[in-house]
């Protein structure tokens, strides 16, 4: 088959895509400076002769140089990522998501080598329709919110590498992530189930910030790596801007309920207000649900995984990490 690099390669998403690569048959080289992404993660694939982990910063331009040598596919993963993270370092976030992605389109386009960006709903930013489309206003809140820096980032990434598709002719597929979860998803950096399954699992209490009405959807993480897959296969795609999640909405405190029920044991819910845990400057969205009827147009498939299997299996991954 090919020779795919995979930046953030040791992260939650990165590395289950490393992993659906080599299962059919891909060289794969993966790129990982291990601050968020963690090096265990990888630990099933480590003696696979086709895998190759480099330890590095995307930053750094001599190494991209390096590592993009002799790819056909370039999957650019690795991002400043979570809220807490964005809120806490909105200089690490900007420079980590725009200057490393104008670097690998520039060596992707030189080599003629095929790209996926990884995007995210962030950059629908504030928007308030009931669900979200590839071709709706982008609607960021004002410069002083640092919650802004990470969807505003990422919207300049998709700008560039649409830009370098139509002026330049680079093949590339953007995917907007909606909530990806599943096993390896750690919860330092807001991400919402891991953090509500470790706290129950401890005989909690779960943490819900403000009234819990947010309003999210989640979809598994293997079934997301499978429609980046398919993306990058589909001719009808490059160029394109893709929801990547599932449609089913929860609030969030109809998802800790839902998590308490399948751990069982009287496990309270704690109402935190939004300053206490991020500070006065922060906003949030109300509600997330992605319109993935273009995705389903292009390639047929969609993440479909009831909520109640995707938490049972985190619930167990959690208990056997917790062991």
């Amino acid at each position: 088959m090919g020779h795919a690099l995979v930046t953030g390669g040791a992260g939650f998403i990165g590395s289950h895509l490393v992993e659906a690569l080599l299962a059919r048959g891909d060289k794969v080289t993966a790129l990982d400076n291990l601050s968020t992404g963690q090096a265990p993660n990888l630990d099933h694939v480590k003696d696979n002769p086709n895998f190759r982990l480099v330890v590095g910063s995307i930053t750094d331009p001599v190494l991209l140089t390096e590592v993009t040598q002799g790819v056909d596919v370039i999957y650019h993963m690795a991002a400043a990522v979570g809220v807490k993270l964005v809120a806490d370092d909105p200089v690490r976030t900007i420079e980590t998501n725009i200057y490393p992605t104008e670097v690998l389109l520039r060596h992707a386009t030189a080599a003629g080598q095929k790209f996926f960006l990884a995007s995210t709903s962030e950059v629908y930013g504030k928007y308030t329709k009931e669900t979200w489309n590839e071709e709706d206003d982008l609607q960021f809140g004002p410069t002083s919110r640092p919650r802004w820096a990470y969807g505003c980032s990422k919207a300049i990434d998709e700008f560039l590498a649409l830009a370098y598709s139509k002026k330049r002719k680079l093949d590339v597929v953007i995917g907007r992530f909606f909530n990806v979860v599943g096993p390896r998803q750690v919860g330092h950096y807001g991400m919402v189930i891991p953090r509500f399954v470790e706290a129950a699992l401890k005989g909690g209490p779960i943490t819900v910030y403000d009234d819990g009405g947010q309003e999210r959807c989640f979809a598994h993480v293997r079934e997301v790596v499978d429609c980046i897959i398919t993306l990058m296969n589909t001719p009808a795609a490059s160029g394109q801007i893709f929801n990547i999640g599932a449609d089913q909405p929860v609030s969030v405190k109809q998802l800790a309920e839902e998590i308490i029920g399948l751990v069982g044991g009287d496990i309270p819910i704690k109402y935190v207000p939004y300053k206490d845990a991020y500070g006065d400057d922060f906003e949030d969205v109300r509600r997330r649900v992605p319109d993935v009827s273009k995705l389903k147009r292009t390639i047929n498939k969609v993440p479909t995984l009831n909520r109640k299997d995707l938490l049972q299996e985190i619930i167990d991954w959690k208990r056997g990490q917790m062991k």
